[in-house]
């Protein structure tokens, strides 16, 4: 037995419809009010109804979603049609047909219970005339218009799809999609991955491939069949308009990645670029309609993770309520730096390092990220502050890897674990440790001026971990915005030696023959050690020389973006560089008193020039902690 309509054709064996079997846990249930069969002639002719007056369809998960696919195509093209001869008349027509399917039918769709996202087997029965309903609301029928368009997956293997909510945004055509571009070039995406645009603007599939087309590049190193690369991705790109409300959308959404996933094993991902206002709505409307039961979930956040301790908590309890912890990835693209995987390896793979990594060898630990006047500032930036936007993760994440004890493995869970620790045991911060600075700019220097007089675009502050292998070691963070140079380091300075025979010969400041490691990301890549020599020649002359390793000259390899790094970690379940929930409370227990207190007190940033080196206070910061800024 077939149902045949236009040239597509379903088969149905007539034991599924006349010889129902026992529910088994891997099998599905379709239930249709039998008036809904009713109005489409074709359904009811094909398809005779058992006693109860509901027609009922058995069968097992793998071919569930074909048995039901001929009657699903009949029902939508009859709609279809029947809305397109009467798009002139009343709208009341289809006001009481949705209302009276509304009244026969029941929400069959009951709570996921997963394994990252992986739903567990059992019987369900899904209810077909709240998808008929909406299927009328859109422009054209989902699988009639869009069917043909999609390279159905039928070798067997593991799909995966990508979605990037928030398609149309400035993150989105800048960052996302060329990193997923480099990826899918380099080999780390499947062929038969499908990506797809979701946002509330009115484009077509050819419409997201012109936007984002000007964005693409090849690697450098490697240019070979880049057009014929750039094609493919191109074509496995497409684009939906979810429109304004999202559980619809977020269902049409599903409806098309089931398309490409066919009946294999079927992966996907979810990259939340959108507002922190909508990010409940969009997260929840996917949880509830747009996740695989047939291999992992996972979703991927942007920063800001909340406001303060409190919102936070509100925004990371909401979440749960729909996903597991490990389906969660809050992402911060300045730690998918080199610089921030070398904390790491260079302590635990180099036996010259990890004695040292103490406060019995180490006099301070310096943070430094300095953003020169090529950084624009946009409008989010007024509401978050550089606070909220930078110090709250990278720079306390930075802080947490450089500190953390040894892990027991390499494993993501592991790793964060010890970071936990760290946040856990700093010291309160007092607000006399804090300096909050805002740069001074004007129309006439081509900046965007979006902020109030409150808003902080410098921060620094003097950090103490107290636990036995930090205590006492202060760690001095420097973050700002419109400063002399774009800088990105991290600087260990380790104590002087003790009864340093060569003291005469070093001069008065002794500060400037302090051993140092440092690990820099901008203006060149690079990782440095500072070591006091003799100069060559008559006499015995001492000079801090810094053997160096720039990555430019010794890998002559293109550096890939911290969003391809941090997306291909997401794609292989590595978590290591994204903040668990217990990591978030433990940074904001940090900063919110800071924030209650500046907001309290109306505390005013220290103005400095733009295009300086920051407010005075920042020195003397320094040397109330005995420490001068080794980047001056």
């Amino acid at each position: 037995m077939s149902v045949s309509y236009s040239s597509f054709s379903a088969p149905f064996s007539e034991s599924s419809v006349g010889k129902p079997f026992p529910a088994c846990p891997n099998s599905r249930t379709l239930s249709v009010p039998s008036a809904a069969i009713s109005r489409y002639p074709v359904a009811r002719n094909n398809f005779p109804a058992v006693a109860d007056g509901r027609l009922v369809l058995h069968g097992s998960a793998g071919n569930f979603c074909r048995r039901i696919c001929g009657l699903k195509l009949c029902i939508l093209e009859s709609l279809n049609l029947r809305h397109q001869n009467r798009r002139c008349r009343p709208t009341s027509e289809f006001n009481s047909f949705k209302n009276q399917h509304k009244d026969q039918s029941a929400d069959h769709f009951g709570t996921n219970s997963s394994n990252e996202g992986q739903a567990s087997g059992g019987t369900s029965a899904i209810d077909l005339s709240n998808e008929v309903a909406t299927s009328m609301e859109s422009p054209s029928s989902l699988l009639q218009a869009h069917s043909s368009k999609f390279s159905v997956q039928s070798d067997g293997a593991p799909s995966l799809c990508i979605a990037v909510i928030g398609a149309t945004g400035e993150l989105a055509r800048k960052k996302i999609f060329p990193a997923l571009f480099a990826l899918y070039y380099s080999g780390f995406l499947p062929e038969n991955v499908g990506i797809f645009g979701y946002s509330r603007k009115d484009l077509t599939d050819e419409g997201l491939r012109s936007i984002i087309a000007a964005t693409l590049t090849c690697r450098v190193d490697h240019q070979s069949n880049c057009g014929d690369k750039m094609h493919a991705f191109l074509n496995r790109t497409y684009y939906l308009n979810g429109g304004y409300d999202n559980k619809v959308g977020m269902a049409k959404l599903n409806a098309w990645m089931e398309m490409i996933e066919g009946e294999s094993v079927a992966n996907r991902i979810f990259y939340l670029s959108v507002p922190h206002e909508a990010l409940l709505d969009v997260s929840s409307s996917l949880a509830d309609h747009a996740q695989t039961r047939k291999g992992w979930n996972r979703i991927i956040i942007e920063k800001p993770f909340g406001f303060d301790a409190l919102s936070s908590h509100q925004l990371t309890r909401s979440l749960l309520s729909k996903f597991e912890e490990k389906q969660i990835y809050r992402i911060d693209h300045l730690l998918g730096r080199n610089i921030i995987e070398n904390l790491t390896v260079l302590r635990f793979s180099n036996l010259v390092f990890e004695p040292l990594w103490s406060r019995k060898y180490i006099r301070n630990v310096q943070i430094i990220l300095s953003e020169d006047l090529g950084m624009q500032i946009g409008r989010y930036f007024d509401g978050y502050g550089i606070i909220r936007d930078i110090v709250h993760s990278h720079i306390l994440q930075t802080i947490a890897l450089l500190a953390m004890e040894p892990p027991i493995s390499l494993d993501g869970e592991d790793i964060r674990n010890e970071k936990v620790k760290v946040l856990r045991s700093i010291r309160k911060l007092e607000l006399s440790n804090v300096i909050l600075g805002q740069f001074k700019a004007s129309s006439e220097d081509h900046v965007d001026v979006y902020l109030n007089n409150l808003t902080p675009t410098f921060f620094a502050a003097a950090l103490y971990i107290d636990n036995a292998r930090w205590d006492g070691v202060p760690f001095l963070i420097k973050a700002g915005m419109g400063l002399i140079q774009h800088r990105v380091e991290i600087r260990i300075q380790f104590h002087n030696v003790p009864g340093n025979v060569y003291r005469e010969r070093i001069g008065h400041n002794i500060d400037l023959a302090t051993n140092e490691l440092i690990l820099r990301d901008a203006p060149d890549e690079a990782i440095l050690v500072k070591v006091n020599n003799k100069i060559p020649g008559l006499g015995l002359q001492l000079d801090a020389s810094e053997l160096n390793l720039l990555y430019k000259d010794k890998y002559n390899v293109e550096v890939p973006d911290s969003y391809e790094h941090l997306l291909l970690d997401v794609i292989d379940g590595d978590n290591h560089l994204f903040m668990r929930s217990d990591e978030l409370a433990a940074a904001w227990n940090i900063l919110t008193p800071i924030l209650h207190e500046m907001d309290k007190n109306n505390i005013a940033p220290e103005l400095y020039e733009l295009g300086g080196r920051g407010p005075v206070g920042a020195y003397y910061l320094c040397a109330k902690h005995g420490v001068r800024w080794a980047d001056e």
